[in-house]
């Protein structure tokens, strides 16, 4: 056999050798794994001496580019999303935040997330000090985690190159190298989740108890990472364990129900500690209205996602054939298709769902033990269960959450070429099998499969005759060559979205596929010697879109709360990219009342063109990105507002960074100001030298040095700083922490020595406590403007505010 046609069929890991007893009485015959799945063979106790001496060295390259195109420049993103870094800088100066994720050091509120992905970079910024590279480097590490853990686990059933396919897809998805180099909690959501598959695999190898308790205790502290998202993958894997464990029923459903138990624990610890702890004694719980993290689990990181109903949110998804928010696009069964999503993650999207019916196909009528029909059904039910809640919630959804479909779309692209490609090879005619192999002896009437094929995975063929040979050897050279030949014309459609973005790759991408395509039909008429340039040519060509996305992002800063990867899309949200026209949404508001200033699309340009930086959206006409006075008291750069990048106007003005717009028109073509949009609610502010001076003027008298409307509003001040912020109604500002009788006392106790203007939101029947705290302020001290910044000293009462 050819040495590069054997990458495709290389073997497997052998079953856990850690297997529980097998059952004994009438169902031990009918439970017991399939005599195939066992070998005596002497390399078992070291499945690693079994793989081909390629396979380290590719696997190295592998780990190893991965780690470079996640660190490479990292530093230049900064802070990245700085309401998080903010409250790692709390976590790495107190144990009290660290535990309860605060936004600032001295507890006044949390994040709107569980803590544990925080935990990670507050502990490596106690042991490198606060900079990008300490908050940052965890989150690369966790990436090249990722994807050395999805090769081991679709290596134990499929093969290594299987596994190499799966994580080099992985690696390369634009969406998974920006979420990898960014301080979100996704980066160890997607660890946790890979973790709990892999160990869901060794659970169904030999139904062993201490493997299922494992994936429920992964899948908890996912919880703690990201809340209920991590619980969307719990009834797949549940699902597979209970079809494909090789012992009883019963049994199956006590080992789940004790899985059941350990995700409770991990996860309820902590939610227990801080329900139990009294409110004063605990951070006010951010996202939530009422101070509880069951509200908050619930309600806006919960249920609320799916319904919309997100009391204090800002925005949520718009239902096929009507308006929506701007954060969240079009629900609908093609939203991870759409503009905003389908350069993150759908690349190889068609070809994972192709792959994964022509597996099940294949399959047909298996044993219910069968692993390869398990793992099409584990990574299989991830993707669907996963996409398609995200394609239909209707509560807020970013385009980067998909980093979570990442790991299942790599793990079937692997699978599935592998599979068919076997397929394809088993049909080409006799193989003799090696001693040792597990693979049984194929009838005398069948051509055997290649000796090399993964223990419980061989081609349903070998127990065929010719007929069935043929057809199947067909389908599989067919399925392959259509799954490239779409791949490639999806690709070019993407590439078409961003026309100015290496303008050679998308037509050499379409003709490199479809001529591919044609190949693979004719691969068994050419020369041996020329399929290992097609299977080259044909992976250069499925992988060359993501791939420079994937480095387009790389070598670009991404800061703010809404990063989107790749290049400029025509018509999207994120870099380069007008936000979509229209209020936003029933309830939402700027303090104050109102749209958007000017009316229609973000500022700085809509879905006829504006642009923007580094995923924001761009600044609002009229307003600024660094403060100056409006109609609101306390709130610049809204209606009417003045400041140095905005300019001024009545109802839309005209601004150098914001476009045009009059009484409701809306802007077109404008350029937008990173961090400069909302008033600061989607990225923080770098205060000048000057205002960094007078905030941290006397900072040791003072239990905060300044308050601020909305988290990332006094997350750039506290980073500036070093010195707790108190970010008055959380990421929204619609939080009613705290209340004006509580910030009233504060002031009162000489514990705030600043109020700083601007940010916040009032939406979705939040709270007012803000936009109450920022009428007080405003009304009983005198505001002086340092740098266009509005700031009040809290600690002398004076006359009303002065502009």
């Amino acid at each position: 056999m050819d040495r590069t046609e054997s990458l495709l069929t290389t073997p497997a890991d052998p079953p856990d050798d850690t297997a529980t007893a097998p059952p004994s009485g009438p169902r031990a015959a009918a439970t017991a794994p399939p005599a195939s799945s066992a070998s005596s063979h002497p390399d078992d106790a070291d499945p690693a001496r079994r793989d081909p001496r390629w396979v380290r060295p590719a696997l190295a390259v592998l780990l190893l580019g991965t780690g470079l195109l996640y660190l490479w420049g990292l530093g230049e993103s900064g802070w990245a999303n700085s309401f998080y870094s903010a409250a790692v800088q709390a976590g790495s100066e107190s144990w009290k935040a660290f535990f309860y994720g605060s936004s600032d050091a001295a507890n006044s509120i949390t994040v709107d997330k569980t803590p544990a992905a925080l935990w990670l970079m507050a502990l490596s910024v106690r042991i490198f000090g606060l900079n990008s590279w300490a908050i940052l480097v965890p989150q690369a590490l966790l990436g090249v985690a990722s994807v050395g853990v999805l090769y081991a686990t679709v290596r134990r059933w499929y093969g290594p190159a299987a596994g190499l396919i799966a994580g080099t897809v992985l690696a390369l998805t634009p969406v998974a190298t920006l979420m990898f180099r960014f301080n979100n909690p996704d980066a160890l959501l997607v660890l946790l989740l890979v973790l709990g598959a892999y160990a869901t695999v060794r659970a169904v190898e030999t139904a062993s108890t201490r493997w299922i308790v494992l994936v429920g205790v992964l899948v908890g502290f996912g919880f703690l990472t990201k809340m209920l998202q991590a619980f969307l993958v719990v009834p797949v894997f549940a699902g597979v364990y209970l079809l494909a464990a090789p012992t009883g029923f019963w049994r199956r459903i006590r080992q789940l129900l004790l899985a059941g138990l350990g995700l409770v624990v991990a996860a309820g610890w902590w939610v227990a500690t801080v329900e139990l702890v009294p409110a004063s004694a605990r951070p006010y719980i951010g996202g939530s209205q009422n101070n509880s993290i069951l509200e908050l689990t619930l309600g806006y990181n919960g249920l609320g996602r799916i319904t919309g109903d997100e009391e204090g949110s800002v925005g949520g998804g718009a239902r096929m054939g009507g308006g929506g928010g701007p954060f969240s696009g079009q629900t609908g069964w093609l939203r991870m298709f759409d503009t905003e999503v389908g350069g993150q993650i759908s690349w190889l999207l068609p070809a994972a769902l192709i792959l994964l019916v022509a597996g099940l196909v294949l399959a047909g009528r298996a044993a219910r033990t069968d692993r390869r029909r398990a793992g099409l059904l584990l990574w299989g039910g991830w993707l669907l269960v996963t996409g398609l809640i995200f394609s239909f919630m209707s509560g807020i959804f970013h385009a980067y959450y998909t980093v979570a479909l990442a790991p299942a779309v790599g793990a079937l692209v692997g699978i599935g070429t592998v599979l068919l490609w076997r397929e394809r090879r088993a049909a080409a005619g006799p193989v003799v099998p090696v001693a040792g192999s597990a693979v049984p002896a194929a009838p005398a009437a069948a051509p055997d499969v290649d000796a090399a094929t993964a223990p419980g995975v061989a081609p349903a063929s070998v127990t065929g005759g010719r007929r069935s040979l043929r057809w199947r050897g067909w389908f599989a050279t067919g399925t392959l060559a259509v799954t490239l030949a779409v791949t490639a014309w999806w690709s070019w459609r993407l590439l078409g979205r961003s026309a100015d973005f290496q303008p050679w790759l998308r037509p050499a991408v379409l003709v490199a596929g479809l001529a591919v395509a044609v190949l693979i039909l004719l691969t068994r008429r050419l020369p041996r010697r020329l399929v290992p340039v097609v299977l080259a040519l044909g992976a250069s060509a499925a992988l060359a879109g993501p791939a420079a996305y994937a480095a387009q992002t790389a070598g670009a800063p991404h800061t703010g709360s809404i990063p989107s990867a790749g290049p400029n899309v025509q018509g999207g949200f994120g870099p380069g990219r007008g936000g979509p026209g229209g209020r936003m949404g029933d309830g939402m508001e700027f303090p104050g009342g109102g749209g958007f200033p000017g009316g229609g699309g973000f500022p700085g340009g809509n879905r006829d063109g504006g642009t923007g930086r580094n995923g924001q959206p761009p600044g609002f006409p009229g307003g600024t990105a660094n403060g100056g006075t409006g109609q609101f008291p306390g709130f610049p750069g809204f209606p009417g507002g003045t400041g140095q990048n905005g300019g001024t106007g009545q109802n839309g003005g005209t601004g150098q960074n914001g476009g045009t717009g009059q009484d409701g028109g809306r802007t077109r073509g404008g350029q937008g100001r990173t961090g400069g949009g909302m008033g600061g609610l989607l990225d923080s502010r770098e205060p000048s030298a000057a205002l960094k001076a007078l905030l941290t003027a006397d900072a040791d008298d003072y239990t905060w040095v300044a308050a601020a409307v909305g988290s990332n509003n006094a997350s750039g001040y506290q980073l500036a700083t070093g010195r707790p912020v108190m970010a008055v109604g959380g990421f929204n500002g619609s939080d009613p922490s705290p209340t004006l009788a509580r910030f009233q006392e504060y002031v009162a106790a000489g514990k705030i020595h600043y109020f700083v203007g601007g940010g916040g939101f009032r939406a979705n029947g939040g709270s007012s406590a803000s936009q109450e705290i920022a009428t007080w302020v405003a009304g009983n001290f005198t505001a002086q403007t340092v740098d266009g910044v509005t700031v009040y000293d809290l600690t002398s009462a004076g006359q009303e505010a002065q502009g």
